[in-house]
């Protein structure tokens, strides 16, 4: 029997245990974290991956832990809303959808539904430590508890920065785009006054505070700055490569005059158990595999928030990952599965990873002018939108994306 060994216990990893284990594979789960992390801000499913877990038997699971927001709304200089994007059975034409759910929640959803499977098990508070081998034969790797362990194949699912790609990848063969961007994110406590929106500020000089509903009684604050001048990017970079102290002194340094709810915001951080600070970037490989070596999720295709599908790819590349290894004849090299993999979902990964130059820019601007002429985009676009002629015409968000590959043993 197959032995398939997986990093990460995010999302992509768990997927692609579900599915290796219905294929009859074995499979392990190392997790760095001591358990399962309930952390994590509103992510989106869109499109083939909703069919993905349609076919895990969970999308009612996803649905009852539905973030409870109701639309999108900006709001203006003043502090009040002027351009709404309610969601309207689930069609694009809004930013928000049906399938709004925390990351933490999906995760935990993904876990649940593996952790008792007899062909899966799950390893915290345990990471790769050492490649031993990645050879015809197996990989062979130690593990921080201290056991040297050998499986046919190891999946690397454990984010954006992962440390068993730096283990595996030389450094030339993975690409960081830097889209000038950084972003923090927290929970805060709720307060009567707030509301079920997805409310969208944007404050002068670069700047943009958003708050969002969350179905645990909590509403969660995302902040994002684009530095301009040349002072402004050496200290959000600098930021970036240090710890929470220095990142949430930066925060509220460059957001004290933010304006509307930021000074609420910047009080709460010191509570929140879930401050974390990012550079948005992108991650290109150029090549997913290599030996018994795979790549799946943000490891190998990072797109950034800003396109909206990093769970969606990392959900549907697990499924093709996971379907074209139970496709392996007994004693196959895994090489062969790697490369089909590649050749099915790559033109998709690279498609949506095209993000237009203008973005993140737009919605980041310096000066009032820039933000009012931003306003009036928005605001007639929520009329158009909201005319019923106009709103049908927008797909509901189920529409397969990507032609999803069959596989009978999953």
């Amino acid at each position: 029997m197959m032995q398939i060994l997986i990093s990460g216990a995010g999302i992509a990893g768990p997927t692609l245990a579900f599915f290796l284990a219905k294929a009859g594979i074995r499979v392990c789960v190392v997790e760095t974290a001591a358990s399962l992390l309930s952390h994590g801000q509103n992510i989106d499913i869109q499109g083939s991956a909703r069919m993905v877990i349609k076919n895990m038997g969970l999308l009612e699971e996803v649905r009852k832990l539905n973030t409870t927001e109701t639309g999108t709304q900006f709001i203006g200089r003043d502090g009040n809303p002027f351009a709404f994007f309610p969601v309207n059975n689930g069609n694009s034409a809004s930013l928000t959808s049906e399938f709004e759910i925390l990351r933490g929640d999906l995760a935990a959803i993904f876990y649940r539904a593996t952790k008792d499977n007899p062909n899966v098990e799950y390893l915290f508070d345990t990471q790769i430590t050492r490649m031993l081998s990645n050879d015809e034969n197996a990989v062979r790797v130690e593990l921080s508890n201290g056991q040297v362990r050998e499986f046919d194949v190891l999946a690397a699912a454990d984010g954006q920065w992962s440390k068993v790609r730096k283990l595996v990848f030389p450094p030339e063969s993975v690409k960081s785009v830097d889209f000038g961007m950084y972003v923090a994110y927290w929970t805060v406590p709720r307060e009567k006054f707030d509301n079920d929106w997805w409310n969208i500020y944007q404050a002068l000089d670069s700047r943009i505070i958003t708050i969002r509903p969350d179905p645990h009684g909590t509403v969660r604050a995302m902040f994002t700055r684009m530095p301009r001048s040349d002072l402004q990017k050496a200290e959000w970079l600098a930021a970036s490569k240090s710890g929470k102290e220095a990142q949430q002194e930066l925060l509220r340094k460059d957001f004290a005059d933010a304006g509307w709810q930021a000074q609420r915001l910047l009080n709460s951080m010191n509570q929140a158990p879930d401050f974390y600070f990012q550079a948005i970037k992108q991650i290109k490989m150029a090549k997913w595999s290599r030996g018994r070596v795979v790549c799946v999720g943000d490891t190998a295709y990072a797109p950034t928030p800003l396109t909206g599908m990093g769970t969606s790819l990392a959900i549907t590349g697990a499924y093709i990952l996971a379907g074209e290894l139970s496709k392996l004849n007994e004693g196959e090299h895994p090489s062969t599965a790697f490369d089909n993999y590649e050749k099915a979902f790559r033109a998709f990964v690279e498609e949506i990873q095209q993000v237009p130059s203008i973005v993140p820019g737009i919605a980041h601007p310096t000066g009032e002018l820039g933000r009012l002429t931003f306003h009036a985009i928005i605001w007639s676009i929520s009329k158009v939108v909201g005319l019923p002629v106009i709103a049908n015409k927008f797909d509901d968000g189920n529409a397969e994306d990507f032609k999803l590959p069959q596989y009978p043993k999953v």
